[in-house]
Formats: C-alpha cells, structure tokens, sequence
C-alpha cells in the first residue's frame, strides 16, 4: 500500500492534506492499464524503491510546502494583528474624541443650566427684597398714619371741648344779656330778642365789610401785578395811530355864487340832495361852507362827496342830483366792501358771511367820541388775543369776539336798543355759532351776565382801546357834564361831606364825616358808588373812586 497527500490549495491558503491510499491489486490494475508494468522479482524491488522513494519524496514535498504554509500563515496573522490593532487604536481614539465632544457639551449645558438657575434664585431674590423694601414703607405709612389718627383724634378732642367750653360760655352770656335786657329795659323776652337781634345784625354787617375787604384786599395784591403785566404788555405790542378819523360834515364851497346853485331856483336842488341822500343839508350866513346834518354816517358821507363832485362839476340840477348820488352810493358801497374785506383780513377772521363783512365796512364810517369804530374793534381783536394767550386761552375765539363786539353800531340807528343786544341778534341771524362771541358782543358793557372767560377780556380790551392817550377826545360841553354827574351822584350818600372829579373825570374823589363812618365803612361807600356810575354813565376807560376819611382833633391852650 502506497500513499502520499498532495497539497491543495484553497482560497489562496494551504489546506491540510488529504492522504490517497493505493492497494496493490489497485496498483496492479493501474500499472496494466500504462502496460509499463512487468511482473518480475525485479521488477517488485525497483516497485518498492519507487515506492519508498515516492513516499520520501511525497514526504519532503509534504514538509517543504506545509513550512511554506506555515511562513505564511504567520506573516497573515501578524498582518492581521497589526491592522486590528491599528483599527482598534483609531476607534479607541474615536470613541475618546466622541466621549470627550459629549462630555463637552453635557458640561456646556450643565454649565448653562446652572447659570439660568443662578439668574432665576438672583430675580427671586430681587423681588423678594423689593418686596420687604414695599412691605417696610407699608408699615411706615401706615405707623405714620396710625400716629396722624391719633394726632387728629387728639386734636378734635381738644376741639369739641372747647368748642363746648365756647358754647357753654355763649350760652352763658347769652342768658346773662337776655336777663339783664328784660330786667333793665323791663321789656318782653320776644322785644329784647328783636333788640338783640338788630345788634348782632349790624355786628356782623360790619364784620362782613372787613372780611370782605380783606379778601378784594388779598386778591387785588395777587392780580394787580399780573392784570398791569398783561395790560402793558399787550398795550407796548399794539401800537394804533392817536389821531382818531372823524367823519366828513362841512362842505367848502369857492364862493357864494356856488351855494345859490347848491340852493337853486325856490330850493329845488337843494331839496333834490336832501331827498336823494336822506340827510340836511344846512346854508346859513357862514361864508364858503355847507353844513351836511345826518345820524346815519353813511349817508352823511354819500352826501358830502356828492356836494363835492357838484361843486367841482358846476352843474347843479335835479336830474345831475340823482345821477351824481347814485354813483357815489355806488362807490361807497364798493368802499364798504373793500374796508370790511381789508379788515377782515389784518385781523385774520374766517368764516365771515357777506353781511357781517358789510356791516363791518360801514364802521369805517362811524366814530365814538372821535375814534373810528372799525380800527377800534381790530385794535380789540388784537388786544384780546394777548390778553387771551397770556391766561392760556383759545386766542382765535378771543380775537373773533374782540373784532365783533361792536357790530351792532352798524346799524343802531336804524334798530331799537342798545348796539350789544342789536349785534348779538344780528350775527346769530347770520350764522355765528360760537356761544363765547355771542356772549361777548353782548355782554362787553354788563348789559348781561358773562358766561365765558372771553367776555370780560373783551371787556378789558375795549377799556384799553377807548382809555389809551389820543384814541378818544369829546366836547366840551359833555365833559362839564359828565363832571358834573360824577359829582352828583358821589354827594347823594349820606355819609359824604364832599366830592371832586379830578384828572378829566377819570377819578371821583370823596370825603366822608368821619364821625358817621369807620374805615371799614368807607370801602362799602367806594364799592357802592363805583357801581351807581357803571349803572347810570356812559363813559369812555374807567373812572376811579377814591373815599377819604379824616379825623382831626383839636385842643385850645390858654
């Protein structure tokens, strides 16, 4: 039996060999088939060399390629060894890089985490001490409050006794008085009640002069100074011309040759003008002047301009008449217009309808005591919003009823009452809605009740107007009577020895008996005779009364 174990090789690595066993019948059959094979003694022999040297060199094969194998097997291991250790170092690596990445963040968040929870205990702590901060002032106030009750409650205390003290007192002398009447006078109870009561009645008459005097006193000192500051103010910031316009009313004629053409044949130019114009004209023995009489301004002035253009013509007759006031009541309604429109724009006031704007422009035309009404109601528009801006008020409202309040002298003469009532009616017919200029165009003389601030503004306003030097002048013959009035009606008190009108009627100067009357007296005398003026004058600015007491005391040495 031969065998040997070829090697095989398998997925480029050594298998272990498997031994093929060959039997000699096997052999035999084999060596037949090659026919190579003889049966001899020798032949046997050189069989079982071939066969012991198959088997040695089968052996030397087997060993040689078994440590080939080996060599191998080893270099692959180790090669293995060496990329597992190598793969086993990078991912230990990258596992401690993972780890340490994790342990990063983990840590940045704790970190976070515990910041938020220092941020949280440290706000909590701030409320909890604002809150001892608010609960600390809680109970201050309320020690301080505690400790006023019982001040309060101490000091009403204090004052119900003596306020019972003062009524038992009062009781007492009121009893003691009521005794001492019914027993000395021998009256009734009901008599001395009447007598006591006519005491304390007067008692108190002249506890209420003092008192109220001492508060015209007090506030007069606080708004004295503010009222001149406003009024100076307002005064410097508005400067008017002083020299009043004044209507026309004589016509100067070159000769008397013209005012027999004025007069024409029987009268009948002259009666021509006076129909024409509704105004008289007056011819008398007065050399080159013509007299043009009318309450009405406007058509004074139709008619004198009208006079004008005929004497400048020459041409005097009935029909040139006509013609000549038709076109001159045609220019001065023009002129109107134009006036009331420049006037309505100086002053700024909108929403005028066409009436109010004529009505406006006929105050050009119209003078009081030499000043001309249109530039006095601007000069109170602008005097009023001064006045207004100074006391934080709507200076707008106060510049409207400043420049209204005396449209009603537009047509006075051909309406009954005074020009207030009349202009108030007037512009409510024509749209005026503002309640405070209504009130103030009818109230700026006190002919009723101010219901807003604007109205005595206007008031104050329209005083300074008519009082500044040069706005105003009048006749000599209402200024003795205006004098004299002041005078009259200051001596009509009984308690007045004397009474002067001095500085042109502006101040009332009036001497008491000092017997009769005390000082506190003499400021109810004042007050009383300021008001008997606003009620029965009519004068420009305001007067001042001044009440003088005097004691004299005299002594003879002998």
């Amino acid at each position: 039996m031969l065998g040997f174990a070829p090697p095989v090789l398998a997925n480029s690595a050594l298998v272990a060999p498997a031994f093929v066993t060959l039997t000699p019948a096997s052999f035999l059959a084999t060596a037949a088939a090659q026919q190579t094979f003889l049966v001899t003694p020798l032949g046997v022999g050189l069989l079982i060399l071939a066969h012991l040297f198959g088997v040695g060199v089968g052996i030397f094969v087997m060993s040689t390629l078994f440590s080939r194998s080996l060599k191998r097997a080893r270099a692959e291991s180790h090669l293995i060894r060496q990329t597992a250790k190598a793969e086993g170092e990078t991912v230990a690596k990258q596992l401690e890089l993972d780890t340490e990445k994790r342990m990063s963040e983990r840590r940045t968040q704790i970190d976070r985490e515990v910041a938020e929870a220092l941020a949280g205990i440290k706000e909590t702590q701030t409320r909890v001490n604002r809150r001892e901060e608010s609960l600390d002032k809680k109970l201050e106030s309320i020690n301080q409050r505690e400790n006023k009750l019982d001040q309060r409650e101490t000091r009403a205390k204090q004052r119900e006794d003596a306020a019972e003290a003062a009524a038992r007192e009062a009781e007492s002398v009121r009893d003691q008085t009521k005794a001492q009447l019914a027993k000395v006078a021998q009256m009734t109870r009901e008599e001395a009640r009447e007598i006591y009561l006519a005491e304390v009645r007067v008692e108190s008459e002249h506890d209420a002069n003092a008192l109220n005097q001492k508060i015209l006193d007090e506030a007069e000192r606080g708004a004295r100074d503010r009222a001149r500051e406003i009024t100076l103010m307002s005064i410097q910031r508005y400067a008017a011309e002083h020299v009043a316009d004044s209507t026309v009313r004589t016509i100067k004629i070159p000769s008397d040759d013209m005012k027999g053409r004025i007069i024409g044949r029987e009268g009948r130019n002259i009666r021509a003008i006076e129909k024409a114009t509704g105004v008289d004209i007056l011819v008398d023995d007065t050399p080159g002047v013509i007299s043009v009489s009318c309450f009405d301004r406007v058509r004074q002035a139709i008619a004198a301009e009208s006079l004008q253009k005929l004497v400048a013509d020459g041409r005097v007759h009935p029909a040139r008449v006509e013609e000549i006031v038709e076109q001159t009541r045609r220019d001065i309604h023009e002129r109107i217009n134009k006036y009331g429109n420049e006037a309505v724009v100086e002053g700024n006031i909108r929403g005028l309808p066409p009436k109010v704007i004529e009505a406006m422009g006929k105050l050009h035309f119209r003078t009081s005591y030499g000043q001309n009404v249109l530039r006095h109601s601007l000069e109170v528009a602008y005097l009023s919003q001064m006045i207004a801006d100074q006391l934080g008020l709507n200076g707008q409202i106060a510049r409207r009823a400043g420049f209204l309040h005396d449209i009603g002298k537009a047509m006075d003469h051909e309406m009954e009452g005074g020009h207030p009532a009349i202009g108030m009616e007037f512009l409510r017919k024509y749209g005026e809605k503002s309640e405070a200029v209504l009130n103030a165009v009818a109230g700026h003389h006190g002919d009723i009740p101010a219901t807003t601030p604007y109205t005595p503004i206007v008031m104050a306003a329209d005083a300074i107007s008519g009082a500044r030097p040069g706005a105003r002048r009048e006749s000599m013959e209402l200024y003795v009577k205006r004098l004299e009035q002041l005078e009259a009606i200051a001596k009509e008190h009984p308690a007045i020895t004397e009474a002067y009108a001095i500085q042109a009627g502006r101040e009332v100067r009036v001497i008491v008996d000092a017997r009769r009357v005390d000082d506190v007296e003499t400021f109810a005398i004042a007050k009383a005779i300021a008001e008997r003026i606003e009620k029965e004058m009519t004068f420009p600015g305001e007067i001042k009364v001044t009440v003088l007491r005097e004691v004299r005391a005299e002594a003879l040495a002998r």
